[in-house]
């Protein structure tokens, strides 16, 4: 699974790809932001129906491109796990669509 993981998203070090499953870096398995983050992901598709999520992200994204320098930080799901990662507390007290409130552009 390492190299599929390696192939799907570059390198990085965790992918969301529900309905399949939450993947992580084994040498960062252990890392509770990480995790966090993730886990956040996870909510955000389940509230979006999964298909609609991917939808939204790569309209988000593509859009973004022409606002952003950092296009990937500045997408609202993203915005939203990154924001919320070091929170232990915040994937149980979390609302519904909290990522909404994350649209708003931010400056470059």
């Amino acid at each position: 699974m390492n190299g599929f993981l390696k192939f799907i998203t570059g390198g990085a070090i965790g992918i969301t790809l529900a309905p399949f499953g939450i993947y992580i870096r084994e040498d960062f398995i252990t890392h509770k932001d990480i995790i966090q983050h993730e886990s956040i992901h996870w909510k955000q598709q389940m509230e979006m129906l999964i298909l609609p999520f991917y939808i939204w992200y790569l309209i988000e994204w593509f859009i973004r491109l022409f606002i952003n320098v950092d296009v990937y930080r500045n997408i609202s799901f993203e915005r939203e796990s990154y924001e919320n990662e070091d929170i232990p507390e915040y994937i149980n007290n979390r609302k519904s669509y909290s990522w909404i409130k994350y649209l708003k552009l931010k400056d470059r």
